[in-house]
């Protein structure tokens, strides 16, 4: 298979993507009813010239996670995404490797929660996809990159996010965490990702190689979460994990009574976006 290939597959699927289907706007003139590079890039979280260059067969050797990045964008059925792994000179993914394909069923659940903040992240937590409203409360992931994805990293070795704990919410949190990727390391022991992501937590943070070698398991279960947000305030949010069978997916639901202050942050939150976000 060679790069030329790979590009016209990607023009083929990138003409056939309808922008309203992944929350696009539709106005303006449009040269073709599908998708821009542009807004393919931003769909993927890669640059447009990369885009560019892979579909005129001048960038060889996609990463994995760059193809995945750009099935999920293209909504690609799992036969499309396996042809596009081949396309780009990688095996697909098996059976033993952490599943990071989110079904159409699922991509059009993600959108049906417009004014809701929503992340879809895989076993190995490790967000995948998120709305804007999740954007908008939790901060802009679209520039994370590698570990900087995975919940338990940020949790363990990377910078405070915006959720604060009580000592005792933090101690119940971290061995959660630690549960359920201990689940999934046993579920798929043969992802060599998921195996350099505990090393390297391991060696980075003495509490979760405490944890994890006291042979802590359990998992993530959904809670009350309070979150320090830099426009709004404080806002007391039900954090409720829906997971998908058959997928490992968690789906990280953040929601309010109705009538609270906290619904009314969250409208606000609507409006703000993350253009106005700082730090």
């Amino acid at each position: 298979m060679t790069t030329t290939e790979l590009g016209q597959a990607l023009r083929r699927w990138r003409d056939r993507a309808a922008p309203e289907s992944s929350g696009l706007p539709t106005g303006g003139r449009r040269r073709a009813a599908g998708l821009r590079r542009e807004e393919l890039a931003l769909l993927a979280g890669i640059s447009v010239d990369y885009v560019t260059r892979l579909e005129q067969g001048r960038a060889a050797n996609p990463s994995d996670q760059v193809v995945e990045a750009l099935a999920r964008a293209l909504r690609l059925d799992g036969d499309e995404r396996a042809y596009l792994f081949r396309l780009a000179g990688l095996v697909p993914p098996g059976p033993e490797t952490v599943p990071a394909y989110i079904s159409p069923s699922v991509q059009r659940l993600l959108e049906r929660f417009t004014d809701t903040p929503v992340g879809v992240s895989d076993a190995a937590m490790t967000l995948l996809v998120a709305n804007p409203m999740y954007g908008a409360l939790m901060g802009d992931a679209s520039g994370l990159r590698g570990f900087e994805r995975n919940g338990v990293w940020r949790n363990f070795v990377g910078p405070a996010g915006r959720v604060q704990h009580t000592p005792e919410e933090r101690r119940a949190f971290e061995a959660g965490m630690v549960g359920e990727l201990r689940t999934t390391a046993a579920r798929y022991p043969g992802d060599p990702r998921l195996v350099r992501l505990i090393a390297e937590l391991r060696a980075g943070s003495e509490r979760f190689a405490e944890l994890w070698d006291a042979g802590v398991v359990g998992r993530l279960e959904s809670s009350r979460k309070t979150i320090e947000h830099p426009q709004v305030g404080r806002l007391a949010l039900d954090c409720d994990v829906l997971r998908v069978e058959g997928s490992g997916l968690h789906l990280l639901v953040y929601s309010a009574e109705p009538g609270t202050e906290e619904a009314e942050k969250l409208a606000l939150l609507a409006v703000l976006g993350t253009q106005s976000l700082v730090g």
